[in-house]
């Protein structure tokens, strides 16, 4: 009986906690789960006549403690051997809990917001423009940090950037977009 009672006391305290836990996640009323890209978020350059916009990204459910944001875009599959980065900004403040379409670039990004250069060698985001004939996927991801800043320039790299944001992550949410052409 004592063994039953402590099971239902655990069985209620895990069930509490999943319901009152908040949970981070990242919306967009641009991209959507495992589908196609449109032209707006294609890049302008190496064979592609997108419109080379940064898409909407929303999230909420922030943990406690959350300091500052980081957003990067990421192709896993460019034929590299190390992927493509295609967006990373870091030292968004708390306060920002979203970036409207065609933010990178503008005036639009948080004043704090440092974005780097991308695989394509410059600064802000950088469309979609896979090789022809293979579907890639773009993985937009939204990093909650336990620091105000990230002690990192414009110059530094995507992969230092990455480095610095998983050692201070609290929580992260991924969109998975997919473009072929």
């Amino acid at each position: 009986m004592i063994r039953l009672n402590i099971l239902w006391v655990l069985l209620f305290s895990v069930l509490s906690c999943s319901v009152n836990a908040s949970e981070f996640t990242l919306t967009s009323h641009s991209i959507s789960e495992g589908k196609q890209l449109n032209n707006n978020f294609v890049y302008k350059g190496f064979g592609c006549d997108g419109g080379n916009q940064s898409p909407s990204l929303s999230w909420s459910g922030a943990p406690e403690g959350t300091k500052s944001y980081v957003i990067t875009a990421y192709d896993p599959d460019a034929p590299t051997g190390s992927g493509w980065w295609h967006w990373v900004v870091f030292n968004i403040p708390v306060s920002v809990t979203g970036l409207d379409a065609g933010a990178s670039h503008t005036d639009a990004m948080p004043k704090s917001a440092i974005e780097v250069k991308t695989d394509f060698g410059s600064k802000g985001f950088g469309g979609a423009c896979p090789p022809p004939g293979k579907v890639h996927r773009y993985q937009f991801t939204v990093y909650a940090l336990d620091t105000e800043k990230l002690e990192l320039t414009s110059e530094s790299s995507p992969a230092l950037v990455g480095f610095m944001t998983k050692s201070h992550a609290l929580a992260s949410d991924t969109i998975t977009a997919v473009y072929t052409r």
